[in-house]
Order: C-alpha cells, then structure tokens, then sequence
C-alpha cells in the first residue's frame, strides 16, 4: 500500500498525530508562547533578572491541561465601566485583565492565562471586546487566545517586541503611543520595560479620568501611595532618570483614579497627586 494512502489506523496518522502543535503556558509567568511539539526549554521572560524561574525549575502546562485542573474565571464589576477578570485558583502571578466600557467600545487591559467557553460568552454579552493592550510582558498571559475569540486587534509596543513569545498578526505594533479610539489611549512610559505602557480612560472615574497601569506604576500596600521599579520579586529598583521619565509621560493626562494589577489594587482618589508625591519619596530615599 502507498504510504500515502494509509488508513487513519496506519502509521502515517500516528506520525501527524505526534506532529501535534501546542501553545504551551509557563507556570510561573503565565505567559503563553508559540506552539510546538514540545514545552521550550526555556521561558526568556523568567529567566530575565526581572522575573525569576521557580525552586521547581522551569514548568509547564497547556489550556486544556488547565481546563482539566478545574480552574475558572470570575468576572467583578468594580466600578461603572470598569469589569475586573482573574483566575480562580490563582495562577501563576495572580493579575487581573480589566474589561474597560468605553462609548466606543470595549477594551480588554492587561491579560490573564485562560481562557474558556464561559468566558468568551460573558465577554460577548457585555459587548465583547474591540482592542486589548497589554502593560508588561509580565501579564502577557494567553492574549492571542482573547484577540482570535473576539477578533480584536492587540497594541504592543514594538520596544518590546522581543518578549511577545507568541508572535502573531492580531498584533499591532506602535512607537510612543496609540489611541484605538476617541477618549481611549495606550502610552509607553517606560521604567519596568522599556516599553511598559499605562491605559488612559479619558471618561473614567466619574469623568474625572482613570489610570490602568499594572506594574509600569504599581500601588502600594498604604493605597495612597505608588512605587516604581525594574523588578518587584527581586527587589530591584529603578533609577531616578526613569521614575521622572514614567512622571512626564503621564503628566498631560488628567486623571483621579489608578486601577493596578490586581483586584483591589487601586488608589480611589487623587491618582495623579499621588503619582508626583510618590515620585519625589521615592527619588528622596534612592539619592540618601
């Protein structure tokens, strides 16, 4: 018999069967890379001195894996216009994606490492989603996953091009800034990553503007108050050039409110106050 033509019993469609592509999730980042036959022998993002591997050594899993473990999404209004999502049991870093209501659409910010029927479906209800943008390729997650669901663009930086480990066309790469729509605006500030970017909701916080930032500008414990640094698991700080740097990019904008990157980690009032406040204590103790 032609090989070729073998019955899907024969060894040809074991062959293609072991040919089988995956996309396989980090467990310690949550990022998700491209697929291939097998887990990488490495993730560059934790093996960066901003992140770190594991005492386990390098881990992986799969969606579907994932799926099987029993793990869900919850979906938390937290505010008008503003739908906090994160994984239950938490999972790898613990973020949240935040769905952000605007009158042009909806706006996935930040990402999170799975996705599911139930999901999606919630998602849609709301009015899906029209763009995603991402702060840091810390919560890269699976957003390829959420773009092909939804068919919606995803904004990165081109600065950090080299950490997106799933390249794929849904990408948009952008220099400096984009705004996918009226009132809508993803800025690179810089600091954590070079291209570490902040969403700015213009319409937000009751009119008064909104700030997502995830760990470009990150709350801290007393709520009045943000930091900044290169690496937050291994306590490495930044220097004052890019604190000021982080500062006068989001110096034109108006707003009142922060929504950091996990649920609850968010500065209520005087945002902005908040940032050039925390800013010079910070600068304060590094020059000491």
């Amino acid at each position: 018999m032609d090989p070729g033509t073998q019955s899907p019993t024969g060894h040809l469609h074991d062959a293609i069967k072991d040919l089988r592509l995956t996309a396989y999730i980090c467990k310690t980042c949550g990022a998700q890379h491209a697929e291939s036959e097998a887990p990488p022998e490495r993730c560059i993002i934790c093996e960066d001195e901003r992140q770190y591997v594991g005492r386990g050594g390098q881990q992986w899993t799969t969606l579907e894996e994932m799926r099987v473990e029993g793990r869900s999404n919850r979906i938390v209004e937290t505010d008008p216009g503003v739908v906090s999502i994160f994984t239950t049991p938490r999972f790898a870093i613990g973020q949240r994606a935040v769905l952000v209501r605007t009158e042009g659409g909806n706006f996935l910010w930040d990402m999170i490492s799975y996705i599911d029927d139930a999901t999606v479906k919630a998602l849609q209800d709301m009015g899906g989603v029209k763009g995603l943008a991402i702060s840091h390729p810390h919560f890269y997650g699976v957003a390829v996953e959420y773009a092909h669901a939804f068919g919606a663009p995803i904004y990165i930086p081109a600065a950090d091009r080299e950490w997106f480990v799933r390249p794929d066309p849904a990408v948009q790469w952008f220099e400096g800034s984009v705004s996918p729509w009226e009132g809508v605006m993803v800025i690179q500030v810089g600091g954590h990553f070079e291209g570490s970017t902040v969403l700015h909701w213009r319409d937000g916080a009751e009119g008064r503007g909104a700030l997502f930032t995830g760990d470009s500008i990150s709350v801290a414990a007393d709520s009045r108050w943000v930091t900044f640094m290169r690496s937050y698991p291994n306590y490495i700080p930044l220097p004052e050039a890019s604190v000021r740097g982080i500062v006068e990019a989001v110096e034109p904008l108006e707003f009142d409110r922060i929504y950091g990157g996990w649920l609850g980690n968010d500065v209520r009032g005087g945002a902005k106050d908040a940032v050039v406040r925390s800013a010079e204590r910070y600068i304060t103790w590094i020059r000491a």
